[in-house]
């Protein structure tokens, strides 16, 4: 199997829309293409699914230890003629300033991976060669394989790059330069890309994409630089446990924001995961026992959410019943009383299910990003007290001060900053704005399905 991994200096170079781009090149000769992610993104792993076919994995070394991040790469790469990996922000940008850890770099070097970097060439002409100097010779351990021009002006520009170069680095290939093509971009809004469930890649749009491509890359030489990456020789899978409980989880426009690795553990744990749409559907799934709700941009479908009033008087039932609840971020927003300048606009306030007293409110600005640890306080759905797990926040939203009868399950940190209290608790829902990566503590997607074992038979 052949392994890349799809780099930048900086984002914003190009690298989703080349990656999207070679994926499909590689599909349409007949090539089975394991996609990945690096970080915790949620919206690139969308489009990689719609052109490969399979699920695209997260593989973050600060929210997973290095030994889960290779057994996830070596679970999802089975079977594949080659693993495709989109890189996060700039190759070296991780974590911290110090060390490489939950960088693409360190990806590369635990899957196997060789690196190509995609460049923004607008206005480079030779001092491009120090940019793609600096960026080989940083990490003598790190394979890079080529670099791949974007936003070329033409073939003067093209020129003058390659010059630059292929004079100062002889054993680099350019493996080529890709002209300025508006169609070709992604919309994007303040959490990223346009999700591809609202944006579906056409046919059209692929057939341009991978011609671009196709015509712009040796294709040839990228495969021979390829590495053969590093797949684990993994134990025998485990024998499946019984299906002891069906858990509902929210999968439609509004809420699409969910770690592939999440579900494959809650369906390990013994979860029938039961996808439900709180934009369509007009209740709950019968015979659940839990509810995942999952983050996304319930704020853009928020009319419609809100005038679905049987899907919230449905859910409103389920957490009074003490049945047990999972939520993060749009799930979180989507369970207080309503969201203040969703998609009507303006200071009306869309009603939602209103189990947490307080409303929500859509900013300009952003108001959170970054990983976060969060440490459980006492027992609940997902483990007990002094439980760790690691995950990422990134919203642009606030909410009023939860009243002091609602308690908090998380003390949160990141690094060695304290960030306080969060988590919130309702009988058996906890909500919280933050994603929790299930792999950093695979206990805690037994624990969930415990409980809602717990409640089935109670």
């Amino acid at each position: 199997m052949k392994s890349i991994l799809i780099a930048a200096p900086v984002s914003g170079s190009g690298k989703t829309t080349v990656t999207i781009g070679l994926m499909e090149c590689l599909r349409r000769r007949g090539l089975k293409v394991a996609p990945f992610k690096v970080g915790p993104d949620f919206i690139d792993p969308g489009y990689h699914r719609l052109v490969t076919g399979r699920p695209s994995i997260n593989l973050d070394s600060w929210i997973c230890s290095p030994g889960s991040v290779e057994e996830l790469f070596s679970e999802a790469a089975g079977g594949a003629d080659i693993a495709v990996i989109e890189g996060v922000m700039g190759l070296f940008d991780g974590f911290g300033g110090r060390s490489e850890e939950g960088s693409s770099a360190q990806i590369a070097k635990l899957t196997g991976s060789t690196v190509f970097l995609v460049i923004d060439a607008k206005g480079y002409a030779r001092s491009i060669a120090a940019v793609v100097k600096g960026f080989v010779e940083f990490d003598p351990e790190l394979r890079i394989g080529g670099v791949i021009f974007n936003n070329v002006s033409g073939e003067s520009h093209a020129r003058i790059l390659r010059e630059a170069v292929e004079s100062t680095l002889p054993g680099l290939r350019v493996l080529g330069c890709i002209q300025r093509d508006k169609g070709i971009g992604l919309p994007s809004r303040h959490l990223g890309l346009v999700t591809a469930g609202e944006q579906p890649l056409s046919e059209d749009y692929l057939d341009r994409l991978e011609e671009l491509i196709r015509s712009s890359i040796d294709l040839g030489a990228l495969w021979a630089a390829a590495g053969s990456g590093k797949l684990l020789d993994l134990p025998p899978a485990p024998v499946p446990v019984g299906k002891r409980v069906r858990l509902a989880i929210a999968r439609d426009e509004a809420f699409c924001f969910v770690y592939e690795s999440n579900l494959r553990l809650l369906a390990e744990a013994g979860a029938e995961l039961v996808e439900f749409s709180p934009l369509k559907d007009g209740a709950l799934p019968e015979g659940i026992s839990g509810i995942y709700l999952p983050g996304g941009y319930p704020e853009l479908h928020a009319g419609p959410l809100a005038a679905n009033r049987g899907m919230i008087e449905s859910v409103a039932a389920a957490v009074e019943a003490g049945m047990p609840v999972y939520a993060e971020c749009g799930g979180f927003i989507y369970l207080t009383r309503g969201v203040i300048g969703g998609s009507g606009g303006g200071d009306e306030l869309q009603p939602f299910v209103g189990i947490f007293p307080v409303t929500t409110r859509l900013l300009e600005r952003r108001k959170a990003l970054g990983y976060r640890e969060v440490k459980l306080q006492k027992e609940s759905i997902l483990g007990p007290a002094g439980s760790v797990a690691r995950g990422h926040e990134f919203h642009y939203s606030e909410m009023e001060a939860m009243p002091e009868e609602i308690g908090m399950l998380y003390q949160v940190s990141r690094g060695q900053s304290d960030l306080g209290r969060e988590g919130y608790l309702y009988r058996n829902c906890l909500a919280s704005y933050i994603h929790l990566h299930f792999g950093s503590n695979p206990q805690m997607a037994a624990a969930l399905v415990g409980a809602c074992e717990k409640f089935k038979n109670s």
